[in-house]
């Protein structure tokens, strides 16, 4: 059964990959520093990864499940996503759009795309996560938006985990 795993700090997720990062890891005023994530047990037929990234405590505060990482196409060899690959490229993959794209906020083209990280307002969230194995890479164009990651996922999928990451208000 595959497996992922993200460094915590206290059972947290390390404040430099949200609200509390350092000004050189925020872009306007998003975290914009991705954490690093290990992929263990995944398929042998694996061909790429995918990630999802949200929080569904948000739906009280803003009234959607926000989405903070959308990432595609990242090699089956790449069982190590090192932090910052949003961010800095390090690594081969498409991203797609968060949920600071949405028409009813303030544009940025610089935080709409590719990982922004978790800025709970109200309490600590819980933050859900989810690689997905699968049998090729996605026909998505870089920008992409979750209705098309979610169809293109279909049919494609030979194993997912996920794991729910706390983050401090």
């Amino acid at each position: 059964m595959m497996k992922i795993s993200v460094p915590l700090n206290n059972d947290y997720l390390a404040d430099e990959f949200g609200k509390y990062a350092t000004d050189e890891d925020m872009v306007a005023g998003k975290p914009a520093k991705s954490f690093p994530i290990e992929i263990k047990d995944a398929p042998a037929a694996t061909k790429s990864y995918a990630i999802y990234f949200r929080d569904y405590d948000s739906v009280p505060v803003c009234g959607f499940v926000w989405i903070h990482w959308l990432a595609a196409n990242i090699p089956a060899d790449q069982v190590m996503i090192p932090a910052d690959a949003s961010r800095q490229k390090t690594i081969p993959m498409i991203q797609g759009r968060n949920s600071n794209g949405s028409k009813f906020l303030p544009k940025s083209d610089a935080i709409i795309n590719g990982y922004t990280g978790p800025q709970p307002p109200d309490r600590d969230h819980y933050y859900a996560l989810t690689i997905y194995a699968l049998d090729r890479e996605l026909d998505l164009p870089e920008g992409f938006y979750l209705n098309e990651f979610r169809r293109a996922l279909d049919g494609h999928i030979l194993a997912k985990a996920s794991v729910e990451l706390l983050s401090r208000v």
